[in-house]
């Protein structure tokens, strides 16, 4: 939980997260100009791809990576609340939960709120295992939310069709 205890070894990772965001500053370096990323943070295009995303796009951009996961939290809870039976709501509030529960972890270990677990920032950090899942499991969200019964009337489609 406290890194600068020990930032030379188990906090080495989120001591040079924390160094990565911070030279960001407001509007980062560039795209491709991360020194982060080819020189002291390791394993930088896995879970703390979000230092890399701080430093190169700064505060701006990590921003609108935070704002993006709140609209998909607040786009699929809609989804969940409008599906057309019990087990689509469920299923839909799960597809959410987890997705945003996950990148909430990941957010939180990279700027030091959380401990560092290991889990992957979702449809950003490399590995495509995860990316298959993850797209998987927005597919079902989105099935779900083709067939919620409010669709038909605000865009005045056939369902069916």
């Amino acid at each position: 939980l406290d890194p600068m205890a020990d930032p030379l070894n188990t906090g080495h990772q989120a001591v040079q997260s924390l160094v990565a965001l911070g030279t960001g500053g407001w509007f980062g370096v560039g795209l491709g100009a991360s020194r982060a990323r080819w020189s002291f943070l390791p394993n930088a295009h896995t879970d703390f791809i979000f230092s890399i995303i701080g430093e190169e796009t700064g505060l701006a951009g990590s921003m609108l990576v935070v704002v993006l996961f709140v609209m998909f939290a607040v786009v699929g809870t809609r989804i969940a609340l409008q599906a057309p039976d019990k087990f689509g709501r469920l299923l839909a509030t799960g597809i959410v939960a987890w997705l945003t529960f996950q990148a909430l972890v990941n957010i939180g270990g990279v700027v030091g709120v959380l401990p560092i677990t290991g889990v992957p920032l979702p449809f950003v950090s490399a590995g495509g295992n995860a990316m298959v899942v993850n797209l998987a499991a927005v597919g079902v969200l989105v099935n779900i939310a083709r067939s919620s019964p409010g669709r038909a009337e605000a865009t005045g489609a056939d369902v069916r069709a």
